[in-house]
């Protein structure tokens, strides 16, 4: 009977082990339907699925991509939807999650205007460092390798493509045509499968899907970090916020919940100067509007709080413009020009904000930019007017006794850092220059953010991410917030910032119901009982360095951690700050005092929210074993 159970219990166990490996696939799909992989024990076997449109001369083509559509993105359990158009083509891609490795795809087109294309296709792009040399077989139908012979269209119901050590299987629900091309450029192979060719009328509409299974090996082999406490760079003060207001309704409850639970450091707010000002010959200080107020309660609970304040304009006023006031873009031109006739009034008006500020509310703003005025949101200005900016409204700030400073930037992206470049070489700005900051939208590759390390270095000031995050147009498909890849993708970007940067501080955009970092409250239809989660964790598990830390050197075996280390070595304080991007593995720390104790050790995942592991420290080395997909911090002390 012992011997029964015993077996018994056994095989449950191997059953249970059997679909906990079956169930580890999961696809990485980006809200606006490109899949970007499918994710095995945390292994990324990665691709990228598109839907394109040619044009029917071949010269144009249209695909789904970043900020290109309007799309909507949902999740069912296993089951996700893309909602998308390009034209007048409307797509709904449904993408489910199956086992052992395997997901399926089913597009839904339907043609709302006569139109004609050379085609419509559903495209995958391959790596070239995993597949450029691999084998391909079809159904029915073969090929040696893909090199310079391969063929240009072969029809087929499904394909194989394999490595020494990947394989990609993709089957069709039909036999159709596919065109496999190489980009030279990137080195990837591209597989383009026609969904349709020709005209199309209104109202036609079809269904193909497609099943996607990745193999391959799990590299879990050991990670080896190694700190180096010697070389104390930049501090970093913390984690920051923004709290721009714009739902009177909602923002309160995140910001409540932000500020009670999360140690900021910084805190940027709006100057809504088209209410402050809306009439050039009307005094502001003689009927402050409600929106002024709710700001500048915001800047004074923030300073009440010893949190220092930026203060941003967005929407300037209608008299301190050239043209109508412009919020959208206008045949892609976004915001409207200050008039250049009128920069003595603007400079009156935006430090009679801040003497206001200070004399009613006892804040004494640190900082004050216009948002990202080199894309024009909502005040564009080129380079060398914001260069003359700097110096103009700067030295009214210092004639009129305010100690605020301008900054330099406050970029929409990492991408425009030639923006900052006239003043940054103006010997005249610099003394009203007391930080340079970039938003992290876009364009964060480690060549780009060294271009902004060199010019805080240059100007020997402090670089402030000013609004951190990854996708500008999250908030028009919120339920993405909850994926955990997004979350994982987020603090990647912020360990990646800390290491490269050495920023003062990184800002979340936002700490309020816009982008909410919380989940329910009625926010986004969402009527659950408002709640943090993965994503919330994340920005904890940050919040909680140490104040006034210092950026040391840090660097890892394995490509697929990104790793950040803060620490002061006259007071015996250190923070690690570890992203596991692939598969759990065993890792090794080496370089932090030998006298060291752990104090702290927290992971976050999509299951656990800042627990508490153990580390083990042993002749000046600490060991542990990391998850896949997870967020460590690790702190330690030698008291």
């Amino acid at each position: 009977m012992f011997l029964k159970n015993r077996v018994t219990c056994l095989l449950v166990l191997l059953t249970l082990l059997f679909f906990a490996d079956a169930a580890s696939a999961q696809s990485e799909l980006a809200p606006w339907g490109n899949i970007t992989g499918i994710r095995r024990h945390g292994q990324l076997f990665e691709f990228e699925t598109s839907l394109k449109v040619v044009s029917i001369d071949g010269l144009h083509t249209s695909a789904t991509a970043k900020e290109k559509q309007r799309p909507g993105y949902t999740r069912d359990g296993k089951e996700q939807v893309v909602n998308t158009n390009i034209d007048s083509l409307y797509f709904k891609e449904t993408v489910r999650d199956r086992w052992d490795g395997k997901i399926s795809i089913t597009i839904k087109l339907n043609c709302r205007a006569d139109t004609v294309v050379k085609g419509v296709y559903f495209c995958i792009t391959l790596p070239g460092k995993d597949y450029a040399d691999g084998k391909l077989r079809l159904i029915k139908a073969y090929a040696d390798s893909l090199g310079a012979n391969t063929p240009a269209m072969l029809n087929a119901q499904g394909l194989d493509l394999v490595t020494n050590y990947r394989k990609l299987t993709i089957k069709f629900d039909a036999a159709m045509p596919v065109v496999i091309k190489k980009d030279l450029l990137q080195n990837n192979v591209v597989l383009y499968m026609p969904l349709v060719q020709g005209a199309l009328h209104k109202g036609d509409s079809l269904q193909r899907s497609f099943t996607i299974k990745a193999s391959g090996d799990i590299d879990r082999s050991p990670a080896y970090i190694a700190v180096d406490t010697t070389k104390q760079g930049n501090p970093f003060v913390g984690f920051g916020g923004n709290f721009r207001l714009q739902n009177a309704k909602n923002d309160p409850q995140v910001i409540d919940y932000c500020l009670n639970n999360l140690r900021v450091a910084w805190g940027r707010v709006e100057m809504p100067w088209r209410f402050w000002q809306p009439k050039e010959d009307v005094n502001p200080a003689d009927s402050v509007r409600p929106p002024v107020i709710k700001a500048m309660e915001m800047a004074q609970r923030l300073n009440k709080m010893n949190i220092p304040v930026i203060l941003t304009a967005w929407a300037p006023p209608a008299w301190a413009i050239v043209g109508k006031p412009n919020f959208k873009p206008v045949k892609g031109v976004w915001g409207n020009p200050l008039d250049s006739s009128k920069m003595p009034e603007i400079y009156k008006s935006i430090t009679d904000y801040i003497l206001y500020l200070k004399a009613n509310y006892g804040v004494e703003v640190k900082l004050f930019s216009f948002n990202e005025s080199d894309l024009g949101i909502n005040i564009r200005v080129s380079s060398q007017q914001h260069d003359e900016l700097i110096k103009g409204l700067g030295a009214y700030f210092a004639a009129h006794g305010l100690q605020t400073k301008m900054l330099l930037g406050d970029n929409s992206d990492a991408t425009t850092y030639k923006f900052i470049y006239p003043a940054l070489n103006d010997t005249a700005a610099q003394p009203y220059i007391g930080a340079i900051s970039f938003h992290s939208w876009r364009g964060c590759t480690d060549a780009i953010l060294q271009k902004w390390v060199a010019a805080a270095k240059q100007a020997n000031l402090p670089l402030i991410v000013g609004e951190g995050s990854i996708d500008a147009q999250a908030s028009g498909y919120p339920q993405v917030f909850q994926e955990p890849t997004y979350a994982l993708q987020e603090i990647n970007l912020y360990t990646r910032l800390l290491n490269i940067c050495q920023p003062l501080s990184i800002l979340q955009w936002q700490l309020t119901s816009d982008y909410s970092p919380l989940i329910g409250g009625g926010i986004f239809g969402n009527n659950e009982p408002l709640h943090p989660g993965q994503r919330f964790y994340n920005l904890k598990q940050l919040a909680s360095t140490q104040a006034h830390l210092f950026a040391l050197p840090v660097t890892c075996t394995q490509p697929e951690i990104s790793c950040a280390a803060l620490g002061d070595h006259t007071k015996g304080i250190y923070t690690l700050h570890l992203v596991n991007n692939g598969p759990s593995r065993d890792v090794t720390i080496t370089g932090l005092p030998a006298g060291i104790k752990i104090r702290h050790l927290y992971i976050t995942n999509q299951k656990a929210y800042m627990e508490e592991k153990h580390a083990k420290t042993e002749d000046g080395k600490i060991t542990f074993k990391m998850q896949a997909t997870s967020y460590y911090t690790l702190v330690g002390d030698e008291h």
